[in-house]
């Protein structure tokens, strides 16, 4: 496998060089021991590897949190289907394109449990083609899970994940892949929480409707039990004092 990426990228180098001689006006020598050298540290440190496969992320991304580019192309209930788009070095991207291969990578969200009305939200937000980016928290089997990033304009972004649970459209349940009770976890944990106890306080989405239903559960309670009760507390406080011992 080594030898094989090796003699890959030897024969890209040399045929990048070919074309480099071809066009003697445009480039220099220099010019092409350059731009190759910096197509072999691209490939080695897999800067330019279009990912189609969620097998074939190095394990070491997904344990450094790495955040990756993607064009969406389709959302399957909870699910977000991917396609990821790798970093473009504005002098090689012509010779990236031939490296690519087809395929597409499926992406939960991480910490996350999405109601009816969620799938339908992530539907209305989100529109074919749009570039998102997903930080890597863990793979079970061909499934990332992740935080995913929308890209709101300039240097700002918003966080899916975390504006569903603002919105009362899901509840928080534990991130796989990361150790519990640990620095690492909670820094990504606490802030779905953050957002779920506000949607709970402000009574959004599924706690609007929990609220109601606490509140006709408190009503029939006092109705059924805790009023009869009384009463009956009542007669027998009433008998006890009219017969005292």
């Amino acid at each position: 496998m080594l030898a094989t990426e090796l003699f890959n990228s030897t024969y890209d180098i040399l045929t990048l060089l070919t074309k480099i001689y071809r066009q003697p006006d445009d480039w220099n020598i220099s010019t092409g021991l350059a731009v190759a050298g910096i197509i072999l540290f691209a490939r080695s440190i897999r800067l330019t590897t279009k990912f189609t496969n969620a097998k074939d992320i190095p394990e070491k991304f997904i344990k450094k949190n790495v955040k990756l580019r993607g064009k969406l192309i389709n959302i399957i209930g909870d699910r977000l289907e991917i396609e990821h788009v790798p970093i473009s070095l504005p002098i090689i991207t012509y010779f990236q394109r031939k490296w690519y291969t087809q395929g597409t990578l499926f992406i939960q969200l991480a910490g996350v449990e999405l109601t009816e009305n969620g799938k339908l939200w992530l539907q209305e937000q989100l529109r074919p083609s749009q570039i998102l980016w997903f930080q890597l928290l863990n793979r079970e089997e061909s499934v990332l899970d992740c935080f995913i990033l929308v890209d709101q304009g300039g240097i700002f972004s918003s966080c899916l994940n975390v504006e569903i649970l603002r919105h009362g459209l899901g509840k928080t349940v534990n991130i796989t892949g990361l150790q519990h009770n640990t620095a690492h976890y909670w820094k990504f944990y606490k802030r779905l929480l953050k957002a779920e106890v506000k949607a709970q306080k402000k009574g959004k989405g599924l706690w609007k409707q929990e609220i109601q239903l606490n509140k006709v559960l408190n009503k029939l309670l006092y109705t059924f039990v805790l009023q009869p009760l009384k009463q009956v507390t009542d007669l027998l406080s009433y008998f006890w004092k009219k017969n005292p011992k």
